[in-house]
């Protein structure tokens, strides 16, 4: 048993139930982790218990916007993790964050303001992750 426990901040929703969804993000091999899996045809898959932290920066969390940002929240993980090259994927995962607000009914408005939030802020979250790791106690 371990005393201490690790952890890291910046997750807000969790996964209720296993989801699956047709994406445009086709890698050349199938990717499989503990909670994600994208396979070559496109589709991804995202075991219950993933956590993510909804919609980033100033954005409004609203239920036209939760698909989006868990998929693309996903992806970037795949990035961070060295499964998906950024250099290729990042703008298709932008994109595809931008195909599924609007088949949930966000206004094009907003989701010319979430791409641009994307395309100008996301980059960093792509890259291999330097998180701090947390202990308690």
């Amino acid at each position: 048993m371990n005393p201490t426990l690790r952890y890291k901040e910046g997750y807000e929703y969790q996964v209720y139930e296993d989801y699956a969804i047709q994406t445009n993000i086709k890698p050349e091999a199938f990717i499989l982790t503990g909670f994600i899996r994208l396979d070559t045809d496109g589709v991804l898959y995202v075991k219950a218990g993933y956590a993510w932290d909804g919609p980033s920066g100033p954005a409004i969390d609203t239920r036209n916007f939760m698909i989006g940002s868990l998929v693309h929240d996903a992806l970037y993980q795949l990035m961070q993790e060295g499964h998906l090259d950024p250099a290729v994927y990042r703008k298709s995962a932008d994109r595809e964050l931008v195909r599924l607000t609007k088949n949930d009914g966000m206004s094009s408005f907003r989701r010319a303001w979430v791409y641009q939030g994307v395309r100008l802020g996301g980059g960093p979250a792509a890259q291999p992750d330097k998180g701090a790791i947390l202990t308690a106690p």
